[in-house]
């Protein structure tokens, strides 16, 4: 197992991609902690499900753009897994709209639960990772960072943030052992896709090279990859997992 006895963190964990990033990292012998915002019985059952797999689970809710409340996030996890070594900033939402149409809250919001959120729980757990020189970073942020998406500048803006943040900080930490990178996630079958109608997602697959859309299994895969040993001298980068939609 790629990582037996460590504790990880995935915010925004009881659902989508979320969930299935607990389960890859229960699956590969680590502990998870994850945090959600709303659905108590979701989270419930993901950590039924991790404890099933003979791994301890933490299911904390929070609000990732509160930076208080990622403190205590660090210090809970810390007190009642022992130790922090795997962070996977997930958590995240969108309000896509016209910028003509789009209110302050309407971008407030976006940029506080995606880029401030990073921030936030990074911010805190840095700290730990620092003083024992040690830890891995993985950070989600989406196609619509990278190459720009219609009607989503607040929602692109989050995320193309966070592209630069994993760039600076992977710098700053390296000498200390701790490798930051991302993980660019293009259309994948999540609820974020589920109300899209049927034709625009048969359209959808005739542009991208592979032919369908991503699975949130496809995404764990990046995501296993960049926080094991195998990535060991990789740090700074952003993995776009989109079937070749926006090859550049």
């Amino acid at each position: 197992m790629l990582f037996k006895d460590k504790v990880a963190i995935v915010t925004g964990g009881s659902r989508g991609i979320g969930r299935s990033l607990v389960l890859m990292l229960a699956e590969e012998g680590a502990d998870v902690a994850f945090t959600y915002a709303k659905s108590v019985q979701e989270a419930e059952a993901l950590s039924a499900q991790v404890k099933q797999s003979g791994r301890r689970a933490l299911a904390l809710q929070m609000d990732a753009a509160d930076f208080d409340k990622a403190k205590e996030l660090i210090e809970e996890v810390k007190a009642g897994l022992g130790r922090l070594d795997l962070l996977v900033n997930n958590a995240g939402i969108i309000k896509d709209k016209a910028l003509m149409m789009m209110t302050k809250e309407d971008w407030l919001s976006v940029i506080d639960t995606n880029l401030n959120g990073t921030f936030n729980v990074t911010r805190n757990a840095i700290v730990t990772f620092l003083k024992q020189k040690s830890g891995a970073i993985v950070n989600i942020t989406s196609v619509s960072g990278v190459a720009g998406m219609s009607r989503q500048t607040n929602y692109a803006a989050s995320k193309a943030g966070i592209i630069g943040f994993t760039k600076s900080l992977a710098r700053e930490v390296a000498p200390y052992n701790i490798r930051v990178n991302a993980v660019a996630p293009g259309f994948i079958e999540t609820d974020m896709l589920a109300g899209l109608k049927e034709e625009f997602k048969e359209e959808l697959k005739k542009r991208i090279p592979l032919s369908r859309l991503g699975r949130v299994e496809d995404v764990a895969g990046a995501v296993k990859f960049l926080l094991s040993d195998a990535a060991g001298f990789i740090t700074g980068q952003t993995i776009i997992v989109d079937g070749g939609l926006f090859i550049q």
